[in-house]
């Protein structure tokens, strides 16, 4: 038996339950890690983490013990459970508990509450002529929130939500998933399509253009502009209000609220939404990455600035 093997059978044996992940239950540093010790939180129990980054043997090593492909990875009683999405849905749905020998919320089986605008609701009445008469407006929200709003047939179990005048079907399985959705129609450049605002999703880096950032920094926008490039490259190049992500910008960063505007710049745009991904696992909520880094803003805002 190879030393890797026998070191995760003997945290699987000697613990009740066992996250491997990416990072640490105090510092995740992926979110499917991050949402992974958030459900446990909520149930209230305490697992023993296993950061795979620490030990690429270990990384690989539990994949192959699994035969399961990706991190992080969830045992409980020494049984593999699966991953991040499989251990959300058993939470929501109150399977979870049952298996950790808990009693399941009360909310698991409450009806999800949905707010649909005026002009939501103005272009699904519209849409509802040309559906199938016996078809019921359905949203599904998968564990990825991924969101899908679609006329299809009822089911047996569905949740039925009056959203302001507009009924809305939902599986039970999406229910908590969905509570709170909000649910809009809009028009922009790009067309028209609905808009849906999810306060259970986890928030992800957003993407931000260079001329976008130089629009917020006219506005007089309050934002952290952090560079998290190395010296040298500093030295070819740097844009005047950014500060580099070393122990001045750590310190910058511990006086900021989680909910503070933080933008991370590179050379392309790699590296910064690596950097971006660590911060939303520290808790912050509202983390930009510049498209295409100091480059693209050399081509669409300051050409005076050096490409290198």
């Amino acid at each position: 038996m190879s030393d890797v093997r026998q070191q995760i059978e003997e945290l699987v044996r000697d613990n009740k339950i066992v996250l491997f992940m990416k990072g640490t239950k105090s510092f995740p540093q992926c979110g499917f890690s991050s949402r992974s010790v958030e459900v446990f939180k909520r149930c209230g129990v305490t697992f023993k983490d296993v950061n795979v980054l620490a030990d690429p043997g270990l990384r690989q090593g539990i994949k192959d013990y699994s035969n399961w492909p990706t991190i992080p990875q969830i045992y409980v009683d020494g049984s593999f459970l699966g991953g991040s999405d499989i251990l959300l849905e058993m939470y929501e749905t109150g399977e979870l508990h049952k298996v950790l020998g808990l009693t399941p919320p009360v909310d698991a089986a409450s009806v999800p509450k949905i707010t649909l605008s005026p002009a939501a609701i103005a272009a699904f009445t519209s849409a509802r002529a040309t559906a199938d008469a016996t078809d019921v407006l359905r949203l599904d929200v998968t564990p990825a929130f991924a969101h899908d709003l679609y006329f299809g047939p009822k089911a047996d179990g569905d949740f039925v939500v009056d959203a302001g005048g507009l009924t809305l079907h939902v599986a039970k399985a999406f229910g908590a998933r969905a509570n709170g959705v909000r649910i809009d129609f809009v028009t922009g450049p790009d067309g028209a399509g609905f808009k849906i605002d999810n306060p259970n999703e986890a928030p992800k880096v957003k993407n931000l253009s260079a001329k976008d950032l130089a629009a917020m920094i006219a506005s007089g926008a309050k934002i952290t502009l952090l560079d998290v490039r190395g010296e040298k490259e500093r030295d070819v190049a740097k844009l005047p209000s950014a500060v580099p992500l070393d122990a001045e910008g750590q310190a910058r960063l511990a006086t900021l609220s989680k909910d503070a505007c933080i933008v991370l710049h590179c050379h392309h745009g790699v590296r910064s939404r690596t950097a971006a991904e660590r911060l939303l696992g520290e808790g912050f909520t509202n983390v930009y990455s510049l498209t295409g880094g100091i480059d693209m803003w050399s081509l669409d805002v300051d050409s005076s600035v050096p490409r290198y």
